[in-house]
């Protein structure tokens, strides 16, 4: 893969693109929204730019409007008074702010769209509760079935599934409707979220993983989604600043009940206690998801079954699934289970590597591939995609293990180890608010990416230095530093995505960059995994001693739990064992952190508009 750079002389690539989000510096442009309403005419004439790059007017318009502190009170001032110049004679006596509001909404009432809106918060918040409850039962559920060395595949089976049906639920619900594929989406999560709790078996539980990554997947992509058809481009980062608070509400939630939970209920009662609150969630989106949403109009037809099948990638998303899931199979097994010249793990990496290279041409030549090749290969938006990718792969290792820590190493139960992980949510939730409000009022997207790498790197530096007798709050603190670059980094990027990107290449653009955020989140947790119990086999093969030193090896490799039963040599040999593992695991994570600050560092990307 080739990354093309524009000559020194020349303006980078994305520089003559024509897009309602990025204009030439020499020229206004109008900004027609869904239904045909001009949203706001953009002047870039007057405006500056970060290191040359071009401008970004999401709200620059050319009225003369006063002097404010804040940009996010310019952002709204301006659009108030553009929208109130075109429907001055509808509006009459009503106030600024209805107008302030018609500018924000995509063809629905600010009563409408919060009720929308707030059914999708709702269902960030169980999904969230959900995706972050495992972080804190996993040690507890696989050690139930005697497989803590299986632990990877409860996350990755999850994050697999909802990897490859991503850029699917778009163009299904373009043509079915937003509704239907939205209400489906709930009612996986609600039987697959069942089946969990009901699992008899690690690979039962696994499959039920697997599956429920499909309808999760399905509601946090149809929240974007809807969240997308609604509101206006000129205020996604404010809107996406509710939804990351919502993110963080369920977030603290999960971690800090998860383990409660498991402790008072036991781990199956932890997925049955989600059940009604899914099921509520469920009667909100029908009562408040409107049934023409989404749907396309009578005048363009819409796409059969089989156009529909025609349209998608699916090749595409096969050779994706199974080439992850051939490297990670061999990447978990290989010094794990098997040793590395094993003929199934041989042939599982092998596997990988061909079908990785079958997918990369297949996608050249597909009109709407699952991972746009030619999207990969231009500047700005290859290096924020990839840069995003390998910050992905470092938060996961850390979040993934960051339990593992509390409860092998410090011997925390799970209701502690959850309460210890509080502060990782509120440090993302904390960060990912303030971001989308700082963009917005200094116009600025490249200051909190770097900010964000930063913080990630400081992160798996202090997570690779606490050892067994780190006092708990200095742990607290140092694992939060990771969700405290996840915060800033993370939302920035997407509007950094978005703002790169023509119009009719932002869907694809905003898929892409998730596509490979939820890949990095695999191979996060398959790599630190790696990682993690090969060099725990060799720790604990070097300091483990006794007659019976693989009868205690084997049995405290698969139960995390077994180790606060052992007698205090054993058990010291033991934590150490797990330490010195967990912060080679940890060490890894800064490296893909620092891979990531070098990929955004000579990022040159324009300003939202112009700061007063």
């Amino acid at each position: 893969m080739t990354v093309s750079q524009p000559p020194d002389d020349q303006p980078p690539h994305h520089a003559t693109e024509s897009t309602p989000l990025l204009n030439d510096a020499s020229r206004g442009q109008q900004y027609t929204g869904k239904g045909g309403d001009t949203t706001s005419t953009v002047d870039a004439s007057s405006s500056s730019c970060d290191e040359d790059a071009p401008l970004l007017g999401l709200s620059a318009v050319t009225v003369a409007q006063p002097e404010v502190d804040t940009g996010l009170e310019r952002v709204l001032s301006a659009a108030s008074a553009n929208r109130h110049h075109h429907h001055d004679a509808e509006a009459g006596p009503r106030s600024e702010e209805v107008s302030d509001y018609a500018a924000r909404f995509i063809n629905v009432t600010p009563t409408r769209f919060w009720l929308i809106f707030g059914g999708v918060q709702f269902g960030y918040i169980i999904g969230f509760f959900d995706s972050t409850l495992m972080a804190s039962s996993h040690p507890v559920i696989t050690s139930h079935f005697h497989a803590s060395n299986s632990a990877s595949w409860l996350s990755t089976a999850f994050l697999l599934t909802s990897t490859a049906f991503m850029p699917l639920f778009g163009r299904v619900s373009d043509t079915f409707g937003r509704k239907p594929v939205y209400l489906f989406s709930i009612v996986v999560f609600f039987v697959t979220t069942a089946w969990c709790a009901a699992a008899q078996s690690i690979g039962s539980f696994i499959a039920a993983r697997a599956f429920c990554g499909l309808g999760a997947g399905g509601v946090f992509s149809m929240g974007m989604i809807l969240s997308s058809d609604l509101v206006r481009i000129e205020y996604r980062g404010i809107y996406q600043s509710y939804i990351n608070l919502c993110l963080g509400v369920g977030g603290c939630l999960g971690i800090a009940f998860g383990g409660y939970l498991c402790d008072q209920v036991g781990w199956r009662g932890a997925f049955l206690v989600q059940l009604p609150f899914i099921f509520i969630y469920y009667l909100v989106a029908v009562w408040t998801t409107p049934a023409e949403l989404g749907v396309q109009k009578q005048t363009t037809g819409r796409m059969t079954f089989t156009q529909l099948l025609k349209s998608i990638d699916l090749v595409g998303s096969a050779l994706l699934v199974i080439a992850v899931t051939a490297l990670i199979m061999g990447l978990n097994l290989g010094g794990n289970v098997f040793a590395w010249s094993h003929p199934l793990v041989v042939s599982s990496l092998v596997l990988s590597v061909v079908l990785g290279v079958i997918f990369v041409l297949y996608e050249r030549r597909v009109e709407r591939a699952v991972m746009p090749i030619s999207l990969l290969s231009q500047n700005p938006r290859a290096f924020l995609i990839f840069g995003n990718f390998f910050g992905a792969i470092s938060i996961n290792t850390v979040i993934f293990n960051a339990p593992l820590y509390f409860q092998a190493v410090k011997l925390a139960t799970p209701t502690e180890s959850g309460l210890k992980l509080v502060a990782t949510t509120l440090a993302t939730t904390l960060s990912s608010v303030s971001t989308g409000f700082l963009i917005t009022w200094s116009r600025r997207l490249k200051p909190t990416i770097i900010i964000g790498d930063i913080f990630l790197i400081l992160g798996g530096l202090a997570a690779a230095a606490l050892g067994v007798s780190t006092p708990d709050v200095i742990a607290m603190l140092g694992v939060s530093l990771t969700s405290l670059g996840l915060g800033f980094s993370n939302p920035t990027v997407t509007v950094a995505v978005l703002a790169t990107s023509d119009t009719d290449e932002q869907a694809v653009a905003t898929t892409t960059l998730g596509l490979f955020r939820n890949l990095g989140s695999v191979m996060g947790v398959a790599t630190s995994s790696w990682i993690f119990q090969n060099s725990l086999i060799y720790q604990l093969e070097e300091k483990v001693t006794g007659a019976d030193k693989d009868a205690v090896i084997q049995l405290v490799r698969k139960s995390v739990q077994a180790i606060a039963d052992l007698d205090p040599l054993r058990q010291s040999q033991v934590i150490a064992s797990y330490g010195a593992a967990l912060r080679l695991t940890f060490l890894s994570a800064a490296l893909w952190s620092a891979l990531m600050l070098v990929l955004h560092i000579g990022v040159r990307l324009p300003r939202l508009g112009h700061k007063a």
